[in-house]
């Protein structure tokens, strides 16, 4: 009988182990390993089941999909006018790129986003911007695609 109580304890260990070496990454996420004595591994891992050293090693688990933002500020208008709007926008992340600079890029293309909207508003007057939406609004979209 004692027998049979080691060999549960010694089960139970073992699954412990294995059950703390294993990690799930889960449909539209990604990884990268945080290891303690390398830091941040260069390599992205995809959706799956995936091994890792325990104690040693940590997933940090991130969203890939599609993610608004909505992004409200005041502009001036040609005219000198206060012209608050509200720019929505979609984005994902590229997961081939490390995690400190998937980050710094989100960041600097919401700035860039929100600059290149403002230069544009201020080409127009308030009157104009109400009554010519469509025009501004393709404008918007061309300038920020280049």
């Amino acid at each position: 009988m004692a027998s049979v109580g080691k060999f549960g304890l010694a089960l139970a260990v073992a699954g412990g182990m294995v059950n703390s070496a294993l990690y799930n990454v889960d449909a539209g996420h990604r990884a990268v390993i945080f290891d303690q004595f390398r830091g941040v591994h260069n390599v992205v891992v995809g959706e799956g089941t995936h091994f890792l050293i325990p104690w040693v090693q940590k997933p940090i688990i991130f969203d890939c999909c599609s993610q608004p933002h909505n992004a409200p500020f005041i502009t001036g208008s040609k005219d000198l006018q206060n012209v608050s709007i509200t720019l929505h926008i979609l984005f994902y992340i590229l997961s081939s790129s490390p995690a400190l600079e998937r980050t710094m890029m989100s960041l600097c293309c919401l700035f860039i986003t929100t600059e290149i909207l403002k230069s544009l508003l201020a080409c127009f007057d308030a009157g104009e911007l109400i009554t010519q939406r469509e025009l501004v609004s393709s404008q918007v979209s061309n300038d920020l695609m280049e």
